[in-house]
């Protein structure tokens, strides 16, 4: 049920951003308008209206030579309900001058001298040229494609796309009944994430480059029936190219139905050009030791520059999507495998070799994400960067790096870091600065709370603009999704700590139980027990920031989405009168229901303990302190949102709570977005997503 995924970027491989237009193929151009009108620099407060005039940083990538940085940024016209995304460079070699590129595009790769850029646009890929800004299409394949990555040797090109390989619809099997509309299936994974199964896999194709053109591809995964790269993000960077472009190292989860429902073990493999044939190196590493390793996650190969070694993430449990992500190597030359991190009690994402004997990666630590660095020969690992911030992405180019950062106080700005003296870095880009220059924004604090336990739990308390400590305000308690999701410093389009703040609200963020960057402990404790300490923590916050006199203890609200809607939903009967309101988007509510609702099986065999059949103590646990089963002590407004298009937490646990709080007389609201899933991206949604929350707020609370 982890949302969040911090994923690497090399240059032989695109990524697929979060900051993509609602379209594939561009439609008629729209007018982008991001200056603030006069009322709004006026009163200077941070609201939902103002939010959709940011400009979102996606793809950052510096160039081989190291005089560019290229990097998209999605604006949007919210009476055209879409975005537009554009492609920038910043100069490193003019004073960081800025100019816009081309229109759009999205996923920018670099060819070998840095004059060109390989981009996307719809659905095929064009070559942008640095100094004249022109266009040209490269690609002309029939049906389009999904993402593409360009090997460093420029020889050839791999790109994805949907190919049917079974038949689900029934005017399909019985094509007598043209005119039927059924979907027929005989196994698990019916529907996943947003869609449901047509028959249709993402594969990968592999084509040669010869005179500046494509030659024709070839679908290395033939007839088979799974995706790569693997659903439901099918993030292109699970795919790399080596250095010679003579190999292909991918990602893939070779199961189907069942086995695939509740298992985790996706691995390495690699594909030969020469050969044409493909090896799994997790099950070949594993067969050649007679040993059970590599059964959970395995993702995100990266291969050195000598194209002798690949780098990559893997989890040792399976079932479990939020294992300690750690980070191997595979030698080719003997087919070794070494853990990088064996002592380093945190995740490592994002990996960057550093030559052929080092490597960079990020890693959550205490509620920020950081630089590190480990000596592939001693395992030692440094960290290197430190500071209130999330750093999400890099790319390195001799001593320089270009990083995406994040505070709770700032969208996406893009950075360098001098490797040199690593807290050296500054700030290159500047997309808001309109924004910041005119709204202000509240002031962030780092609060250590004692737990119930005797352990400290790290908050981030969040105020209003203008906070005055001799007034009472009304504060929130923010319940995390995932839910073994950090509270990092983080900006979120969605669940905004500095638009609520600007609101009226204190922000009470607490880093629970279950969430990583504090141990692996720490993470681990939530699975199993939602009902236990993670439960306390959250009430354990909210009562610290209770007792300060700037605290109205009359005017606490709750909410959360996801695992955080489910702690709303548990809250609700559980509260002891602490809470006046209550918001839970795509929360979990009834867990015997949700096993059934629910595709990932995996995630609740884990989390819960097994079924609701099951005997295992773990599990009856579970069932018995159900959200659903505190109901008869609700007594607390409620507004309940929800995408009818989700099916990791479907539609229906949100109707079962909102049929339970109006039978038990609860004053309920019900908001139900048609064409949303498990999060609300559409601008005028989110707009009306933004009023229907803030004014339940403001109707309890005020």
């Amino acid at each position: 049920m982890k949302l969040i995924k911090l994923t690497a970027l090399v240059m032989s491989a695109a990524v697929i951003t979060a900051c993509s237009t609602d379209e594939k193929k561009s439609e008629e151009k729209i007018e982008i308008n991001n200056e603030l009108t006069a009322d709004e620099m006026s009163a200077g407060i941070f609201t939902p209206e103002v939010m959709w005039k940011m400009g979102r940083i996606g793809t950052s990538i510096i160039s081989p030579d190291g005089k560019n940085i290229a990097y998209t940024v999605t604006n949007y016209n919210v009476k055209e309900n879409r975005g537009i995304t554009s492609l920038w460079l910043i100069s490193t070699a003019d004073g960081n001058k800025t100019v816009k590129l081309a229109d759009d595009v999205s996923d920018p790769i670099w060819n070998r001298t840095g004059n060109k850029l390989y981009v996307m646009k719809d659905e095929q890929i064009f070559v942008a040229d640095v100094e004249t800004g022109s266009l040209m299409q490269f690609s002309f394949i029939e049906g389009g494609i999904e993402g593409f990555g360009i090997s460093p040797a420029e020889n050839r090109i791999f790109y994805t796309r949907k190919v049917a390989v079974e038949k689900r619809n029934s005017a399909e099997i019985y094509p007598d009944m043209d005119k039927s509309q059924a979907k027929i299936y005989d196994d698990l994974m019916v529907r996943h994430w947003n869609y449901w199964d047509e028959g249709k896999y993402s594969h990968i194709f592999v084509a040669e480059i010869k005179n500046g053109k494509i030659e024709q591809g070839k679908d290395i995964m033939e007839d088979e029936a799974w995706d790569a790269p693997t659903a439901p993000y099918f993030d292109i960077s699970e795919i790399a190219w080596n250095s010679e472009g003579t190999q292909l190292a991918y990602t893939c989860k070779k199961q189907t139905g069942t086995e695939y429902a509740i298992s985790t073990q996706s691995d390495i493999f690699v594909y030969d050009t020469q050969t044409e044939t493909t090896k799994n190196i997790c099950k070949e590493f594993n067969e050649s030791k007679n040993i059970n390793e590599f059964q959970g996650y395995d993702q995100y190969p990266v291969w050195s520059p000598d194209g002798t070694k690949i780098a990559f993430r893997s989890m040792r449990r399976p079932g479990n999507e939020s294992d300690k992500e750690r980070l191997f190597v595979w030698n080719s030359n003997d087919n070794s495998m070494t853990d990088l991190t064996p002592t380093f009690d945190y995740n490592a994402t994002n990996a960057v070799w550093d030559g052929n004997d080092a490597i960079y990666f990020i890693a959550p630590i205490e509620a920020t994400h950081q630089i590190c660095r480990v000596d592939c020969n001693t395992q030692q690992v440094e960290i290197l960067t430190s500071g209130n911030h999330d750093i999400n992405h890099f790319t390195k180019k001799d001593d320089i790096i270009v990083a995406e950062i994040t505070k709770i106080s700032m969208a996406t700005e893009i950075f360098e870091i001098n490797t040199n003296d690593y807290s050296n870095i500054s700030q290159i880009s500047f997309v808001n600065k309109n924004i910041y220059d005119n709204i202000q924004m509240g002031e962030v604090q780092k609060r250590l709370v004692k737990t119930t336990d005797g352990k400290q739990m790290l908050t981030w308390v969040i105020f209003p603009p203008n906070f005055d400590a001799t007034k009472k305000y009304p504060a929130l308690l923010y319940c995390e999704g995932g839910p073994q999701s950090v509270i990092s410093q983080f900006w979120s389009y969605r669940w905004n700590f500095q638009l609520m703040a600007a609101q009226g609200y204190i922000i009470v963020a607490p880093n629970r139980r279950g969430v990583p960057s504090f141990g692996q402990e720490w993470l681990d404790q939530i699975s199993g027990d939602y009902s236990g300490q993670n439960i306390r923590d959250y009430l354990s916050a909210i009562d610290d920031v209770a007792q300060e006199t700037w605290c109205d203890n009359t005017r606490l609200g709750c909410v959360g989405a996801s695992y955080g809607g489910y702690s709303v939903f548990f809250l609700a009967g559980n509260h002891n009168k602490r809470f006046k309101a209550f918001i839970a988007h795509c929360g979990i509510f009834n867990f015997e229901s949700m096993y059934g609702h629910t595709e990932e099986l995996w995630f609740v065999n884990n989390d819960y303990g097994g079924s609701y059949w099951s005997e295992n103590p773990t599990a009856k646990r579970s069932y018995a302190n159900s959200p659903h089963k505190f109901v008869t002590k609700w007594d607390t407004p409620i507004l309940i949102i929800t995408g009818l298009n989700d099916y990791r937490i479907p539609y229906t646990q949100s109707l079962e709570a909102f049929t339970a709080a109006r039978l038990r007389g609860i004053d309920a609201r019900l908001l139900a977005f048609e064409n949303e899933a498990h999060q609300v991206f559409k601008p005028q949604n989110n707009l009306v997503w933004n009023r229907e929350f803030f004014g339940w707020l403001n109707k309890y609370l005020k």
